[in-house]
C-alpha cells in the first residue's frame, strides 16, 4: 500500500501542524492526562487522512473487449435507464457508485479507448448520494470511445465533503483499465452512462472494487 500522490502535500502539512499541536499541549498542560488526550487525537486524526490517501495497486487480468470495469470503490447507488441531459442527450443505463469518506477515493478508466471529451463544471456540494448531485453538484465529465466507436460517459461528481475533484484526462488521451483517471477528494460518487442495450451484471447495494468488479458487459452487435 502506498499514498496517493494527491495526499503526499497534504499529509505533510497536517503532519506538521499536529506536531505542533502536540508539542504545545506537552508544553501547556505538561505530562498528564490532557497532553496524552490531545495526542492520541492528532495520531487519529493523522490515521483517518493517511489511510483516505491510500493508494493500492491494482490490476485487472483478463480483459475482453467491451468489459466496462467499476472505476471506483464504493456502492452502486443507480443502475437504470436515465436520461444523459449534457452530451448524448437521449436515455442511457446510468450506474452511480458512491464513496464514502472510507473507500479509496483513486479512480480508474472503466475500460480502453481514447477520450474524445473532456469538461469540468462549477456547481453545489449537495450529498452525493442524492440523484440530482449528478447535474447539479461540481463535477468532471470524460467520453470514451471504444475500438468499436461506442462511447460512454463518466462523471466524477463532488459531494457535501468533497470540495476537489482532480481528473487527469484530455481530449485525445488514450487509454486503458489499468491507468487511474484521477483522484475526488473526499465523499463522492462516480457516474457512468452506457449504451441501453448493455447488459448490467451489478445491482443497487452492491460493494463494488475500483478496476476490480466487472459491472457490465456491451452488446457484441455495437463491435460489429
Amino acid at each position: 500500500m502506498t499514498i496517493h500522490k494527491e495526499g503526499k502535500g497534504m499529509l505533510l502539512t497536517l503532519l506538521v501542524m499536529l506536531a505542533l499541536v502536540v508539542l504545545a499541549s506537552f508544553v501547556y498542560f505538561g505530562t498528564n492526562a490532557a497532553s496524552v488526550v490531545i495526542s492520541v487525537l492528532c495520531i487519529a486524526i493523522f490515521l483517518f487522512f493517511l489511510n483516505f490517501f491510500r493508494d493500492p495497486k491494482r490490476e485487472f487480468v483478463g480483459f475482453e473487449e467491451g468489459m466496462i470495469i467499476a472505476p471506483a470503490d464504493g456502492t452502486v447507488v443507480i443502475a437504470e435507464p436515465s436520461e444523459e441531459p449534457f452530451y448524448f442527450r437521449d436515455k442511457r443505463i446510468q450506474v452511480s457508485i458512491f464513496m464514502s469518506v472510507l473507500n479509496v477515493h483513486a479512480n480508474w478508466y472503466p475500460t480502453r479507448g481514447k477520450v474524445v471529451y473532456y469538461t469540468h463544471n462549477d456547481g453545489r456540494f449537495m450529498a452525493a448520494n442524492l440523484p440530482k448531485s449528478s447535474t447539479e453538484n461540481e463535477r468532471s465529465t470524460i467520453v470514451i470511445e471504444l475500438e468499436s466507436k461506442v462511447q460512454i460517459l463518466l462523471r466524477q461528481v463532488a459531494g457535501a465533503l468533497a470540495r476537489r475533484i482532480v481528473t487527469y484526462s484530455r481530449e485525445g488521451d488514450v487509454c486503458d483499465e489499468n491507468q487511474q483517471l484521477g483522484f475526488i477528494k473526499f465523499g463522492s460518487r462516480v457516474d457512468l452512462y452506457l449504451p441501453m442495450d448493455s447488459e448490467i451484471l451489478v445491482g443497487v447495494g452492491q460493494k463494488v472494487t475500483g478496476n476490480q468488479t466487472v459491472i457490465a458487459k456491451l452488446k457484441k452487435p455495437n463491435y460489429e
